[in-house]
Order: structure tokens, then sequence, then C-alpha cells
């Protein structure tokens, strides 16, 4: 039996179709990024009701898969993209304002990797010292399973994947070029505070926050460079609720028997969507085939917006 406000879990197949819904048209996808939500855009727009809406917020922006995906539906005329990672927000600004002069700083430090072995770390150093972006792009592209890691100094310390030499120069330019037209002159980007970045959103406005789940960011198993605690997150939605701003919350899921973190507190009066992600590839390499199910919380002035 569901808990109250919680959708009951779709049937297998069911999961499956919502998860990977057909877009529109072809949507680019510059930022290899662990934990992007580019294969359940579609399925987390479909959940936000038609729109339009007057801005879309992302405080907890990463590779942007959700504000890309809206804008090529047409959801907003207006993004707003955040995070709290400065040179993340930077490489962003570096495809916004100069797709071409990034894409080719990429092609350069892509082709003199070959035959040379110690290139990543070399790069790595590079983006250590003087945080440029095109060194960045270059590291999201050649890190171990896209995971995109950070210590608490700001320095980029994730390990290279020594099988694959990242997305090739053709490729990454033309993803970088397509980012850059659907969201030049639209886009607003923030490196600020979760809060800071959403504290303009309105009624008229929708939020889509995809902050560390709980398992990943409290305790011992700490993956990011700021993590975010659970208490509050829930005030934070809570002064959402009291705004009657409409927001989408990914937070949380089930892998196999594994569950991260606990279901969030029912006087916010969310309601539950389980979205099957797939198989998990964490799984899948430890020998176990599991099935990750991410929640996706609707907020009650989007319930309300979706019944008009």
């Amino acid at each position: 039996m569901a808990l109250s406000g919680e959708t009951p879990p779709r049937p297998r197949a069911e999961r499956r179709r919502a998860a990977a819904p057909a877009p529109p048209a072809r949507v680019p996808h510059p930022l290899p990024y662990q934990g992007s939500k580019r294969r359940l855009a579609a399925a987390i727009l479909a959940e936000a009701g038609p729109g339009p809406y007057a801005a879309l917020y992302e405080p907890f922006c990463g590779s942007a898969a959700l504000t890309l995906a809206a804008a090529a539906r047409g959801l907003a005329p207006r993004f707003v993209l955040g995070d709290s990672l400065e040179p993340l927000v930077a490489l962003w600004r570096a495809i916004l304002e100069s797709p071409a002069r990034v894409a080719s700083a990429y092609g350069a430090l892509w082709r003199a990797q070959h035959g040379d072995p110690a290139h990543y770390e070399r790069v790595r150093e590079r983006f250590n010292r003087a945080r440029d972006p095109a060194a960045l792009l270059y590291l999201l592209a050649r890190c171990a399973k896209a995971a995109v890691r950070f210590n608490r100094g700001g320095d980029f310390n994730q390990a290279p994947d020594r099988r694959r030499h990242g997305m090739r120069p053709e490729r990454l330019a033309a993803e970088v070029a397509g980012a850059a037209r659907l969201l030049a002159g639209r886009a607003r980007l923030a490196c600020a505070d979760y809060e800071a970045t959403i504290a303009a959103a309105g009624p008229a406005d929708l939020v889509y926050l995809d902050p560390p789940f709980q398992g990943t960011s409290e305790g011992r198993d700490r993956r990011y460079a700021a993590g975010l605690e659970r208490a509050r997150l829930v005030a934070s939605l809570a002064g959402l609720n009291a705004r009657g701003v409409p927001f989408l919350l990914s937070y949380d899921g089930r892998s196999g028997a594994r569950a991260y973190g606990e279901p969030l507190p029912r006087s916010l009066g969310l309601r539950l969507v389980r979205l099957d992600a797939g198989v998990s590839s964490q799984a899948t390499l430890l020998g176990r085939r599991e099935r990750t199910l991410e929640s996706l919380y609707l907020s009650p002035a989007l319930l309300a917006r979706r019944r008009r």
C-alpha cells in the first residue's frame, strides 16, 4: 500500500516507458556528468505539465540537462542556472559566451593526449592552478565514470578513465554550439548557494532541484565538495511552499535493496513519483543486476497548477 501523498510504484513496463520517452528534438549535452538527468529529463518534464512558465530555475545545475531539455521544448522563455561550484559556472559561462573558443581549446587538449600517458594529470594540474574552463571540460570528458570530484580546497581530484579518450572534438563542438544556441540571451548564470539562486522565484516560475542525495552528502559516504544538510533542504522546501512556488525535486531513491535517504516529511504535502532510471552501472561493476528508482517530488503549487 502506498503512503499518503505517494504515487504507487508503476508496473515495470510502464516505468520504462516513462523513463525515456522520445524527445521532440535532439537535445545537446556538452558536459558528461555523473548523476546527469539527461535520460530522465523528458519524464521529469512530463510531470511539470505543459507550461509555459515565466522562468525555470535550476540551482544545482551540473550538466544542465533539465534546463536544456526544457529550452528545447519551449517550457519557459527564461532560465536561471546556478551552482555553488565556481569552476562549473565559469565553464557554462564560456560555453554560452564563447562556444567556438572553448570547443577549439578542448580540441587542442584532446588531440595532445595521444601518445602521452601523463597528459591527463598535467591538464588536471593546469586546471587546479588556473581554473581554465577548457581544461575542466577535458577533465569531465576523461575522468573515471564521469564522476566529478573536487576536494574541499576546490581542486579537481578524480582519476582518469584509462579505457577511453573522451568525446571527440567534432562531436563536442556540435554539443557546445547546440547548447549555446538554445540558451544564448535567455539564461542567467549564478555562482551562489541554491537558496540565493531561487530567492526571486515566484508562483509563475518553475524550480527544479537536483541536490546531492542524502546518502551521498552526509555521513561517511561524502562525494561532493559541498554537502547539503537534509534539515536545511526541508526548511527551504517549506519556504517555497509558503511562497506558492511550483517545484520539482529529485532526491533520494533506491537501487536494489539499498535506499539513498529517508522519505521527506508528509507535512510538505509533496507527491512522490518513482522514476525508473535503469540498471545501476555501479551495481553491474560489482556483479549485481539492480534497477535504480529515483524519487521525484512534486510540490503542492505544481499539483494545483496541473489541475487547472
